[in-house]
């Protein structure tokens, strides 16, 4: 038995006003989407429990079946486990993002893009160098990521201070989010110093001088010490992997068990190689019963408030994943593949939002599924007109591997 989850960052959205009030997945082109909702069980499934920030550290580990309010301890740990960071029990880790910082008309600094204009990794790396050089020491190391994902590590560090994710103030003031609480006062200074070594940094010039964003400013958030999680072996006794171009999904990948196998070409943005994530996956389904294949692009697509560019990582995700899906799955014989995002990123906000969001799982064999009947779409107002609800999305995972669904 071959099991895969499709896992769709942030494609679920609110009704856009530029696509004619349908969301992306209601104006997107995607016929192998819409053929597992059909074939399939549909529904709604709660992947952020009350009371915990939307995003795809909590997310993900729902997908994966963890409950977050029992295991979930900080988005950078998670990270930290990806890039296979030592931590002893009373370290802190945080994201580092590299973000571009502007001045309004009154000279408040604005959060102009936590992306700093997504930076290369080389360009990044260089910059995280230089900070590594003049800021390290005394229990505080630095760690380089991909494009402006990195982390920070405080040895026997404090997880007290109130943080707030960039993507979620893109455009706004930064005075009212910076550090405040418990160990603010080092970080600040942190921060304050990578400011100054940014500001004119040979890859900022270059930046510049080519008309691209720079990064200016370090900004710190997701702490949290180490998590202990079992392993998807240890709980369905299956062995797997995990593709994906984003350190926190590889890092919940380890922490579950999962081998983590990197696609050339995958960047974690719109421009990935789509097709070659499908190859990979299915290659990889060769050796081992399980895969949880991550698409990044239609959340940096709600991040950047395009739901055009949406629809186009919707579309693509279809032809260039699911068919190739769909169509070598029955060679392994009985199978099992979950369709759905891990939260919602509507355009509109341009960040991520706490609503359930749509599910669809297609079980088949050798040979072709029956339909159920009438066509339907998988988008989020036909995932809620099946009264299917899962509130504990956590268990979800378990209708995968065999359990009956049923609301909870």
């Amino acid at each position: 038995m071959k099991y895969v989850i499709i896992h769709g960052d942030g494609m679920a959205d609110w009704p856009c006003d530029e696509l004619g009030g349908k969301t992306p997945l209601e104006a997107a082109r995607k016929p192998n989407m819409d053929l597992i909702a059909t074939r399939g069980e549909l529904g709604l499934v709660a992947t952020i429990p009350a009371g915990m920030p939307p995003g795809s550290d909590v997310g993900t580990m729902t997908m994966l079946g963890y409950n977050p309010a029992r295991y979930h301890t900080g988005r950078a740990p998670i990270e930290a486990a990806s890039l296979g960071i030592a931590l002893a029990p009373d370290d802190v880790v945080f994201r580092m993002n590299l973000v571009s910082l502007e001045p309004d008309s009154s000279g408040a600094m604005l959060m102009h893009d936590f992306t700093s204009g997504h930076i290369t990794s080389e360009e990044a790396a260089r910059i995280v160098d230089d900070i590594r050089r003049e800021l390290a020491g005394d229990g505080i190391e630095f760690f380089n990521g991909v494009s402006y994902r990195h982390l920070m590590v405080w040895r026997h560090g404090l997880t007290g201070t109130k943080l707030t994710p960039p993507h979620d103030i893109t455009g706004k003031p930064i005075r009212p989010h910076l550090p405040q609480g418990e160990g603010a006062d080092r970080l600040s200074a942190i921060m304050r110093r990578a400011d100054e070594i940014m500001r004119d940094h040979p890859v900022n010039q270059t930046r510049r001088a080519a008309g691209k964003t720079a990064a200016t400013a370090a900004w710190f958030w997701g702490q949290g010490k180490r998590p202990a999680v079992p392993t998807l072996k240890d709980r369905f006794n299956v062995d797997g992997s995990v593709i994906s171009a984003v350190d926190l999904v590889n890092g919940l990948g380890r922490l579950a068990g999962l081998d983590v196998i990197t696609v050339p070409g995958a960047t974690g943005f719109l421009d990935t190689d789509y097709a070659a994530k499908a190859r990979y996956g299915l290659d990889s389904l060769k050796r081992r019963d399980f895969l949880l294949l991550h698409i990044e692009a239609p959340d940096e697509a709600g991040h950047m408030g395009r739901a055009d560019y949406k629809v186009e990582a919707i579309e693509r995700i279809d032809e260039l994943i699911l068919g190739p899906m769909l169509a070598e799955l029955p060679s392994f014989g009985e199978w099992a593949l979950l369709l759905m995002p891990d939260h919602a990123t509507p355009s509109k906000l341009k960040t991520h939002s706490n609503e359930a969001v749509p599910f669809a799982i297609l079980k088949g064999g050798k040979s072709a599924v029956a339909s159920l009947g009438a066509a339907r779409r998988y988008t989020e107002a036909e995932g809620g007109s099946t009264g299917l609800l899962l509130n504990q999305g956590y268990r979800l995972i378990e209708s995968l591997f065999g359990a009956a669904l049923a609301s909870n």
